[in-house]
């Protein structure tokens, strides 16, 4: 008799199934404090609930257009799994999804997220929420919700997965992109904080290729103590930055250079009458693309395409207001990146002047 055909001696639990009910509870109760201290204006209640509550009109909107998005991390999971690293992928999680909102004009204003696993382990889990946490506050929205899930049998023993949802509001006549855009218009640049959270299925097979591990001395130039710690490097939240821009009505329109780079992003902003004309990069590569790069294995069409490339942020503005925008954005090095062209038959959306790439 196989031990399937042998009667149990006891009921079956949901537990003894690989989904442990009490240990998900108390994972709840200890990430609640996490969630309180993220709280904005406009919040009605705490976790628990069925849902979430928010109030427009106590946050101070008269005309609001609500503005949603959802993301995750992607393969870069691999690697804070790998290396046993969770600390700051809650902050990318939070990250890829607000920065779609500023790019609206939208003001964060609540988050919620969505964690799975094979089998629930409280510590990685509350390290986890804690980068989420972390990064509504640098947002300025409130973790007001989510979903812990054990799913034995679909993930495997060690991995977890990482879906965000974010909301903002804008008033109606602060909705981006604007419809006054107009060649002439210049563009301005914030610097990414390196890779982000794209490009890594190619990241780690170029690690593979190299015959590196994440624990070897950083082939580039970093702060960090090993080379899985650098790839880790949180993605940057540009709200505390941008917001008020977008409160004065300073930004005409704005592209979050995600997967696709610079040529899959800004043309989206950009109505079918305008080119964007890229200037040469007036700044150094970022050290770890310059690693990519000088790796000779990837060709440069396909690294701009595949990573934003130094590049996190570009802002489209009126050329008289540029100057005086630069200035305000010099600690976060903002710097000039081109300008709006007409377009012409046949033209891409995205004309280089020069070579992006040394």
């Amino acid at each position: 008799m196989s031990p399937s055909d042998a009667p149990r001696s006891a009921p079956l639990t949901y537990k003894e199934a690989g989904v442990d009910i009490e240990t998900g509870e108390a994972l709840i109760s200890a990430i609640r404090p996490l969630a309180k201290a993220t709280a904005r204006t406009g919040v009605m209640g705490g976790l628990g609930g069925f849902g979430a509550l928010f109030d427009l009109k106590a946050a101070g909107f008269q005309d609001p257009i609500l503005v949603s998005g959802t993301d995750g991390v992607g393969t870069k999971l691999k690697i804070a799994i790998e290396t046993g690293r969770h600390a700051d992928v809650g902050i990318d999680l939070v990250a890829m999804c607000v920065n779609d909102l500023l790019v609206q004009g939208a003001t964060p204003l609540f988050f919620l997220d969505y964690f799975a696993s094979a089998k629930l382990e409280p510590q990685v889990a509350e390290t986890v929420i804690a980068g989420i946490a972390e990064g509504c506050r640098q947002a300025g929205a409130a973790l007001i919700g989510g979903e812990t899930a054990e799913l034995p049998g679909l993930y495997a023993a060690g991995d977890y997965d990482l879906a965000g949802f974010s909301v903002g509001a804008v008033e109606r006549n602060r909705l981006l992109p604007r419809g006054d855009l107009q060649a002439g218009d210049l563009l301005l640049a914030l610097p990414s904080s390196g890779l982000h959270s794209n490009g890594f299925s190619l990241v780690r097979r170029l690690i593979e290729e190299q015959g590196l591990k994440y624990d070897a001395p950083v082939p580039f130039e970093s702060q960090a103590e090993t080379l899985g710690a650098a790839l880790l490097t949180p993605t940057r939240i540009y709200a505390e930055a941008l917001l008020p821009l977008l409160a004065e009505g300073k930004i005409k329109a704005m592209a979050h250079i995600t997967g696709g780079g610079l040529p899959g992003n800004l043309p989206r902003v950009l109505p079918d009458s305008l080119v964007a004309e890229v200037d040469p990069l007036p700044v150094p590569l970022l050290p770890v693309f310059a690693w990519i790069h000088g790796s000779g294995l990837i060709e440069d069409a396909e690294l701009l395409r595949a990573f934003n490339m130094g590049i996190g942020m570009v802002l489209a503005v009126e050329a008289d207001a540029a100057g005086a925008l630069l200035e305000r954005l010099a600690p976060e090095g903002a710097f000039a990146l081109g300008r709006l062209v007409p377009r012409a038959a046949g033209d891409a959306p995205l004309r280089h002047c020069g070579p992006l790439l040394p």
